[in-house]
């Protein structure tokens, strides 16, 4: 894990540690606006544990093409969309239920990535990088990446709107309106899938989950409206990046893992600030008004 102490411990280094901050920033930002569109259906449709699982599931794609030597984007997204094809697989032949079919594969892979990564030779550091990434070694290219995985992200929420709302209101309702659920189910899985392969490399599995489902949280409590919702969830998230940095800055801490820590925080002060929000209406309410009696009927 990478933290600003390492990157400030000379004067020489400040101008690097600058341009290291400024990339760290715009990549997690990228990441809280690709994860706020995302998290908002995740937390809709109660789909929190696919997220980890698929944020961990990664792990044998990654720890293989670490061995071999292939870029590890390629063995993530892989092992991502294998993860995703078999829970669908064990569920519609298996007969398993849905959170069954994501804890059986979620520890499967875990289990076989661990096994992998054991046999580099560098399983400590291979394993602490795959759980917080390093926020402060984004590239160029992981911000074109993350880029491009944003624009296609929000393409998609933007077109697939209505299957995806009639989804979350009943899939029974979205069959009669012709809406084909099992497709809507599907591009949401899709777009869970994308958002964790695209931000992992940059931020790392507990990071991408954090981002994913913290934001979403806090903006839950504020609006109803699902658009409201992901740009306020994405607002959240980028404050989240924001602050997390900063501490890591200054507190000289791992600057993923502060980030994930920030954005817990900021969902508990969603849920503190609406609470008392609610109290303070209650309080301030008028009493209950005398209601007539009906009519007596002859």
């Amino acid at each position: 894990m990478t933290d600003f102490s390492s990157l400030i411990s000379e004067g020489l280094l400040a101008p690097l540690a600058a341009e290291f901050f400024q990339r760290a920033l715009l990549g997690g930002a990228l990441v809280a606006v690709l994860c706020g569109v995302v998290g908002t259906w995740v937390v809709i449709r109660g789909m929190a544990f696919l997220g980890e699982a698929l944020g961990h599931g990664m792990l044998p794609g990654v720890a293989f093409a670490t061995v071999t030597g292939t870029p590890v984007l390629i063995g993530g997204a892989v092992s991502a969309v294998a993860m995703s094809i078999g829970v669908s697989a064990l569920q519609r032949r298996g007969r398993l239920s849905y959170d069954t079919s994501i804890g059986l594969l979620f520890v499967a892979m875990l289990a076989l990535g661990v096994i992998i990564v054991s046999r580099s030779g560098t399983f400590a550091t291979d394993v602490s990088s795959i759980l917080f990434g390093e926020i402060l070694a984004i590239r160029a290219i992981d911000l074109v990446v993350l880029s491009a995985a944003v624009a296609i992200g929000i393409l998609v929420a933007v077109v697939a709107h209505r299957p995806l709302v009639a989804l979350a209101i009943d899939p029974r309702v979205a069959e009669t309106l012709g809406l084909r659920p099992r497709i809507a189910h599907a591009v949401l899985v899709g777009m869970v899938t994308l958002a964790v392969v695209a931000s992992y490399q940059a931020v790392g599995s507990l990071l991408v989950v954090a981002l994913l489902l913290a934001p979403a949280v806090a903006a839950e409590r504020w609006t109803t409206r699902i658009p409201t919702r992901m740009l306020l969830a994405a607002a959240i998230g980028i404050a989240a990046v924001v602050v997390g940095l900063f501490v890591s800055w200054h507190a000289a801490t791992a600057a993923g893992a502060t980030v994930a820590a920030a954005a817990v925080a900021l969902a508990g002060l969603s849920w503190l600030g609406h609470r008392r929000r609610r109290a303070a209406s209650t309080a301030s309410a008028p009493g209950p008004r005398a209601v007539p009696e009906p009519l007596a009927l002859p």
